[in-house]
């Protein structure tokens, strides 16, 4: 099976939908279980303990730098690999390969900006995102360029290659 005709059948075999960030996406967990948390803002909130999700990215196109109030764990299954960037509020960017020949999985820490691209631009990447305490689209922030740049401007380059806005 080609990549393309894979791509298209995990999209309808796990009914994935398109992700704001890029890619694709199917929420599958969420506990039903609260926890009390300090939102991006300081304030403490309720959130589910935690959630899951399926993310599928091929490797024409790419996730967006975004930013979540909480820590998120990736775990790759299939497919050709991923590239994780973060760029951590110290400054310092990590990159983080993903799948065969790298580890199968790894956390980012919240309020940390990251983006994501597949290994092989033929490629694609089915990855799951588990989030604790879980995942509100509410608190989901994409970057704008511009603000990331005066932010991280040793980071320009990336910035750039990997921002929608």
């Amino acid at each position: 099976m080609d990549a393309l005709s894979e791509i298209q059948n995990w999209i309808a075999q796990l009914n994935l939908q398109p992700h704001p960030e890029g890619g694709w996406y199917a929420e599958v967990f969420r506990d039903q279980r609260n926890v009390k948390s300090l939102d991006p803002s300081g304030k403490e909130k309720t959130y589910s303990a935690g959630t899951g999700i399926y993310f599928l990215l091929d490797g024409k196109t790419f996730s967006a730098f975004h930013r979540i109030g909480a820590a998120e764990g990736w775990h790759f299954y299939a497919g050709s690999g991923i590239t994780v960037y973060c760029i951590h509020q110290s400054g310092e960017c990590e990159t983080i390969e993903l799948g065969p020949g790298g580890p199968f999985q790894a956390w980012i820490p919240s309020n940390t900006w990251f983006a994501s691209k597949v290994t092989d631009p033929n490629g694609f990447a089915l990855c799951g995102c588990t989030v604790a305490p879980g995942f509100e689209f509410s608190e989901f922030e994409l970057a704008k360029a511009a603000d990331l740049i005066r932010q991280f401007p040793q980071h320009i380059e990336l910035i750039h290659a990997l921002c929608r806005q």
